[in-house]
């Protein structure tokens, strides 16, 4: 007796509609509001320009510090009374900090969303920022940092990034900083970074059933005792590529793997081409039928997945691959990843390949875009980046009409193997003369 499964046909894809966005400006700042009529549950999102680029040299970590300290009690309640009044709420704060901005947040029923969103900002514009309480935050994220640094890959990951912006700028070292900087941050680092860009408007995003929500209301709650405005955003850095590959070798003495780390400069996040671009990361590393998945785990064996992608930013971009594998076959990886990236860029892609990227991401789209937090995000990406309020509503359509030309050409175009830079960290006693041997490119001590 035997089980025959047929596998279903993907049917005709559905119309999908990306929520009516509002926006209103209120006591100093912008309301960015999302509407989804009967949605019970509303999220606020409050975007402050305080993101990591603006940390200075040497106290790399000063915002996520300042991120965790949010719930450790306000100016009006300590951190018990505080937990007590968003538990009331059935909420919870979330913070997060990346490159451009820093956030907040909270996700309530919709009734609630006032009170939830005075919370918020009574956190973001007056915290406590107790002394004693930062230097406890501090060495717990500094603890952790070592922790995870005594791990393979973010000593890799650091080598890669100060090859490609350079050590002495912001974008050149680890977005959360390492152990030294985080251990180096100061109570008066916290409170004048506070300071200078948590006390500014910036910009209140809505995602929930606006029928039920005032928007003057809301941005009232979240500006009062704001002054000052944003500063102009800075732009685009530009796409220096290497004439030359060059290799760094990052001693791991004893390490039976060698991670690895390649990659070259790209452009930003609001560049025209994101959609061509991303279709190409897709094929050539973005999902477990990619290219790069198939060659190097499943026809050599070399590793149990391997991935490729553009991470793009307000400012800059990275095209970047990353991976594990056993010491011995850590020069031939590095070969055949190289030539398949090279494949990719020389030849473009196939018809069939690019079918199945275009439905997966338009597909990923649609279902990522059904809750009030996703679309909040969503908001973020527009204002951050200065996209067109149409922008998501036609993004899936884009997506699905990407022409094979167009993604061959950017395959072309944005792909530099030649001008990449390779990072392994592994045992160099074991891979050096391999690594030579292989003729990647020069090899360079990376003291990390």
């Amino acid at each position: 007796m035997s089980l025959i499964a047929t596998r279903p046909e993907p049917g005709a894809a559905r119309p999908y509609s990306f929520p009516t966005i509002h926006r209103a400006t209120v006591a100093g700042g912008e309301v960015v509001a999302a509407h989804m009529p009967g949605q019970l549950l509303a999220t606020a999102f409050l975007l402050l320009d305080g993101g990591a680029a603006r940390e200075s040299q040497g106290r790399e970590g000063t915002a996520a510090v300042l991120a965790k300290c949010l719930e450790e009690g306000t100016k009006q309640r300590d951190s018990a009374a505080y937990a007590l009044a968003l538990e009331g709420l059935g909420a919870e704060l979330t913070t997060a900090v990346d490159w451009d901005a820093f956030r907040t947040g909270v996700s309530v029923p919709v009734d609630l969303l006032p009170r939830a969103v005075a919370l918020m900002a009574e956190a973001a514009r007056t915290p406590r920022l107790d002394p004693a309480d930062i230097a406890r935050v501090r060495d717990d994220e500094a603890t952790a940092l070592r922790m995870d640094w005594a791990q393979p890959g973010p000593r890799a990951d650091a080598a890669l990034r100060a090859d490609l912006f350079g050590a002495g700028e912001r974008y050149g070292r680890p977005l959360h900083g390492d152990p030294t900087s985080m251990a180096a941050v100061t109570a008066d680092d916290v409170l004048q970074f506070h300071h200078t860009w948590l006390t500014r408007p910036g910009v209140l995003l809505i995602a929930g059933d606006l029928d039920k929500l005032d928007l003057t209301e809301l941005g009232a709650a979240a500006f009062a005792g704001t002054s000052g405005t944003s500063a102009a955003p800075e732009p685009p850095l530009d796409v220096p590529i290497a004439t030359s590959r060059r290799v760094l070798l990052v001693d791991r003495p004893g390490s039976v793997q060698s991670t690895l780390r390649l990659g070259h400069r790209a452009p930003e996040r609001a560049h025209p081409d994101y959609v061509p671009i991303t279709l190409v990361s897709t094929v050539l590393g973005g999902a477990f039928t990619s290219r790069l998945n198939h060659l190097i785990r499943e026809v050599k064996g070399y590793t149990y997945g391997i991935r490729a992608d553009f991470a793009m930013s307000r400012r800059f971009g990275r095209f970047g691959v990353s991976s594990s594998v056993h010491t011995a076959v850590t020069a031939p990886a590095l070969t055949d990843t190289v030539a398949e990236i090279a494949r990719t860029q020389a030849d473009g892609i196939t018809e069939e390949e690019l079918a199945v990227a275009r439905t997966w991401r338009a597909g990923s789209l649609t279902v990522d875009m059904q809750t009030p937090g996703s679309i909040a995000g969503a908001l973020a990406t527009l204002v951050l980046h200065g996209l067109p309020d149409d922008y998501y509503a036609t993004l899936r359509q884009r997506l699905l009409e990407a022409t094979v030309d167009e993604v061959s050409a950017a395959a072309a175009r944005y792909l530099h193997p030649d001008g990449m830079t390779l990072v392994v960290e592994g045992d160099g006693a074991l891979i050096r003369d391999d690594l030579v041997a292989a003729g990647l490119g020069d090899i360079i001590d990376a003291a990390v």
